[in-house]
């Protein structure tokens, strides 16, 4: 395997040096030189680092609003039957779900993500659905909403296509581990909602998120 991911490192090494400036391949080949002058001929290192995988730094290079909307539509589980506070629901609109309090809070905790990306990278967050997932299991009366959360740059629009897919994701992951999907309301609040008003790479850390709020039939 590592042998296979050297392969791919030389390969974009090579592809960088033919890219036009201001290009995808530019933007790889800066990424290549920076993990270069991190890691130096550690290999091992560099694979198993996380700025392989994604961004290194807080560069903002947005994905195309196009292909977003687009990877939403191919990857999205379909929505609840019941939609929250619509006429006849037996649910309650999204703003009467709660944040979890007291132990609970340990359950529902804030997941984070790297910039312009949607997948969780790090192994604790992956707990944290866990442990989410096996109490909605026990409880089948706990509703949740899942509300994605964009830091402050980029368009509006783009925003809220990334907040969904980060919604969206999570939502999905819940359904992998058997949590019935129409329990599961997934939101975007683009970079609505910012929980940190700083504008430095700290607080961009903190407002990428996705927050959970629960209702209790």
């Amino acid at each position: 395997m590592k042998k296979g991911l050297l392969g791919l490192l030389i390969a974009f090494a090579l592809l960088s040096g033919c890219s036009h400036a201001g290009g995808p391949l530019s933007a790889l080949q800066s990424r290549w030189e920076k993990l270069k002058s991190l890691w130096g001929d550690d290999t091992e290192g560099m694979l198993a680092s996380e700025g392989f995988y994604g961004p290194i730094d807080d560069d903002f290079i947005p994905l195309e609003e196009d292909d977003l909307q687009m990877q939403l539509a191919e990857s999205a589980i379909p929505q609840p039957k019941e939609i929250p506070g619509s006429p006849g629901s037996n649910l309650p609109s999204l703003n009467q779900f709660k944040r979890a309090f007291a132990d609970l809070a340990g359950v529902f905790q804030n997941v984070y993500f790297n910039t312009d990306d949607y997948v969780l990278r790090r192994p604790e967050y992956t707990q944290v659905i866990d442990r989410a997932a096996a109490y909605l299991k026990k409880h089948p009366n706990v509703f949740i909403s899942v509300g994605g959360h964009c830091d402050e740059r980029g368009s509006e629009a783009y925003n809220l296509a990334l907040g969904t897919r980060r919604s969206n994701y999570i939502r999905s992951l819940f359904a992998q581990r058997e949590v019935n999907a129409n329990r599961i309301h997934s939101i975007s609040y683009g970079k609505e909602q910012p929980v940190d008003q700083g504008h430095n790479p700290s607080a961009w850390a903190r407002n990428r998120r996705v927050e959970f709020r629960i209702w209790e039939k």
